[in-house]
């Protein structure tokens, strides 16, 4: 056991005597029998479904106590019913010929934890609810960009028109955490809806239909879940604690000494909990989420930190951003941050979902001579530049940065990469700016099922890092790029699509946006004595379902 760790552990006072228990104790019974003790990395910012914003650990919480019409099982991609009795299909009546409608029959006799019975009002009332409070951290444009609008048919049939078809609607709107089903009642009891402000009582509280209950939020320390007795589905097996706190050293700990029951994972801790007595480490596939370092081309004049010596258009020519991406030790972050687990993806497309193309370019090998060719001819080799990567400190993606640095740093000592890693607030911040005032900050994208989200997102000339990042300046065809993911978004013939997104990931090689460290493997620590364990990248992180866990 690493001795600075074991300090640290019991400086938190998980428990007193640590010392003293005996490997019987901490080893050979289950601790807590009754109750699922995870340890994550951070703490909500909010609990409303309408509030939440993409990837934000309040996602975790409302996977737990609310449903959605849809789910995603825990051993495919395959969407399940939930909510809704079956899956709409144009073969069942459920999607209209034209792709516009698509209708929901719903489950009878589901009550939310307040005791009130789930109608197509509710679920009406709970997609509306999000679009009319269109609120800035939240995701309502899951829904508002696709909707046109929303019906109710009778009190289990519910129904949704689109403005136009699209292929990813089922995918990734209706199984998104905005989409989660809020009890109306509690809803219009507490505040009820007013546009482009927050709900408080939604924000600290849930009511659901889900498999917990929520029981308490006891802020910087834990929350706590309870077994919903009256679940529609089958019912949850053990209570749940979510223990707050970002030290990954007490995580490890708590592990180890059995008072966690699983944590927050990533491939850095596998060197101190690898054959640790009682401890199972869990790796298979690989996360939907590629760990990325954005390029700004929307630089406000005047706004970069003091030393960086580019001009605000640096990034607008494509090949310094392909020098970038040629210079990066794709290896080493592999093979040092993510211990080996991970994989290279091509642009934008990550591997495990549909449209992936195993035969796309991709860069996973540093290639200095390609990137001082393209630095060369672009005219700053030989003056240099200093630029700065602003990133949360303490996490793989300021490891990310430091490999970026070391890169661009051995091969032109007039290259300097200044990495600020900052406290995950300030970071924050600065990433919710628009414009944003740093030329590269380091992150990892958010998951989806669907790679029409990933292309609107993060390569779409007008999406939304493509609006804040001005892709329009750099990209070679901007039109073009925007015609192809626009045309792929409402494309329902799976060969044709697939074919524009084939195209796609060649044109985003050559002109990219983004340098994508790598797609990190899916890895995730828990006591042996767990049963049920399932985990699915496609569920919000950790990507964990409790309800299926036992003792």
């Amino acid at each position: 056991m690493n001795f600075k760790y074991f300090i640290k552990y019991l400086s938190y006072g998980f428990f007193a005597g640590a010392i003293a228990l005996s490997p019987v104790t901490v080893f050979g019974q289950v601790k807590n029998p009754g109750l699922l003790v995870h340890a994550a990395d951070d703490e909500p910012t909010t609990l409303d479904p309408a509030q939440v914003e993409p990837g934000e650990g309040g996602e975790t919480i409302i996977l737990q106590v609310y449903d959605r019409l849809l789910d995603i099982g825990p051993a495919s991609a395959a969407l399940i019913p939930s909510l809704a009795v079956e899956i709409p299909s144009l073969s069942n009546g459920g999607i209209s010929e034209d792709g516009l409608t698509y209708t929901f029959k719903l489950r009878a006799g589901v009550t939310f934890h307040d005791g009130t019975s789930l109608t197509a009002d509710d679920v009406k009332y709970s997609w509306d609810r999000a679009m009319e409070m269109n609120l800035p951290e939240g995701n309502a444009g899951a829904l508002s960009d696709v909707i046109a609008s929303t019906e109710i048919i009778d009190d289990l049939t519910f129904r949704v028109n689109l403005s136009e078809p699209s292929a990813s609607f089922l995918n990734s709107t209706v199984v998104s955490m905005v989409a989660s089903v809020v009890s109306q009642d509690a809803v219009e009891a507490n505040g009820g809806v007013k546009v482009e402000t927050p709900n408080r009582f939604m924000a600290g509280n849930m009511v659901g239909t889900g498999p917990y209950k929520f029981v308490v939020w006891n802020r910087n320390e834990n929350l706590q879940l309870e077994v919903n007795e009256s679940y529609w589905g089958d019912n949850a097996k053990l209570d749940v604690r979510i223990e707050i706190g970002g030290d990954p050293d007490v995580r490890v700990l708590g592990l180890r000494a059995g008072e966690f029951d699983t944590i927050e994972t990533d491939p850095s801790f596998i060197a101190d909990l690898e054959g640790a007595d009682g401890v199972t480490i869990y790796t298979g596939g690989l996360l939907l989420e590629p760990l990325h370092i954005g390029f700004n081309l929307n630089i406000p004049k005047g706004s970069l930190p003091d030393g960086d010596t580019i001009s605000e258009d640096f990034f607008h020519d494509p090949r310094i951003r392909q020098a970038f991406n040629h210079a990066f030790d794709y290896q080493a972050f592999l093979n040092g941050p993510l211990a080996g687990y991970g994989a290279f993806n091509p642009h934008y497309t990550p591997i495990g979902i549909f449209g992936h193309d195993a035969d796309a370019p991709v860069y996973s090998e540093k290639n200095y001579a390609e990137a001082e060719r393209l630095f060369r001819e672009a005219g700053v080799w030989d003056e240099g530049f200093a630029v700065s990567v602003i990133t949360e400190e303490g996490n793989l993606f300021a490891l990310m940065c430091l490999v970026l640095k070391d890169s661009i740093e051995r091969l032109n000592p007039n290259f300097r990469i200044n990495v600020l890693a900052v406290a995950e607030s300030v970071f924050d911040d600065a990433h919710a700016q628009n414009p944003l005032e740093y030329a590269m900050w380091a992150k990892n994208a958010d998951p989806a099922a669907d790679p029409n989200f990933y292309m609107q997102a993060y390569q779409h000339p007008d999406g939304e890092w493509g609006e804040v990042h001005g892709f329009a300046n750099g990209y070679r065809d901007a039109a073009k790029v925007g015609e192809l993911i626009d045309s792929a978004a409402t494309e329902l013939d799976p060969a044709k699509r697939s074919a524009i997104y084939r195209e796609l990931q060649t044109i985003l090689y050559d002109d990219p946006m983004w340098l994508i460290g790598a797609q990190e493997g899916v890895v995730m620590a828990h006591r042996d004595w767990l049963k049920g364990f399932a985990m699915q990248p496609l569920w919000p992180r950790p990507s964990l379902k409790f309800s299926f866990f036992d003792k």
